[in-house]
């Protein structure tokens, strides 16, 4: 369809899809950022609710380093902070890496970023494919091994 498609792996179905499900095999979890407004908050009081992205954001709270990756100025951050927390929605910092990551530059490191304007869905659905087919099988077979 698009020359030279084949020399850009990203671009090639289920690449990203195995790149996530590698780096989870290999590191047993995953820093996953995600941005806030309109990706789990109505910043435009439509009366979206996101509810989606937040049962998964839950699923993978143990499984995962999550962070928030927001354009919002630090000022915000308390009531960034106030909403997570009333709605349950893990996070595990705000705009900072993971502490087992060192990086001196100004962009997070992340495995996989959920934002509603960089791919929400395929995101979304390479995750809870991720949890489906690798996370929830495992962890029920290491609970019958606990029986």
């Amino acid at each position: 369809m698009f020359e030279g498609i084949t020399r850009d792996p990203y671009l090639i179905e289920n690449s990203s899809y195995k790149r996530l499900k590698d780096e989870y095999l290999k590191y047993g979890k995953l820093i996953i950022a995600f941005d806030f407004d309109n990706t789990v908050y109505d910043y435009h009081k439509k009366g979206d609710t996101f509810n989606n992205v937040i049962n998964l954001l839950r699923k993978l709270k143990d499984y995962a380093y999550l962070i928030v990756f927001t354009n919002s100025p630090p000022e915000r951050y308390s009531e960034i902070e106030n909403y997570l927390k009333e709605q349950d929605i893990p996070y595990n910092g705000i705009n900072e890496n993971a502490p087992s990551i060192k990086a001196e530059g100004r962009k997070i490191y992340y495995n996989v970023l959920l934002d509603d304007r960089a791919g929400l869905l395929q995101v979304y659905n390479e995750l809870s494919r991720l949890y489906d087919e690798v996370i929830e099988p495992k962890r029920n077979s290491e609970h019958l091994m606990k029986k």
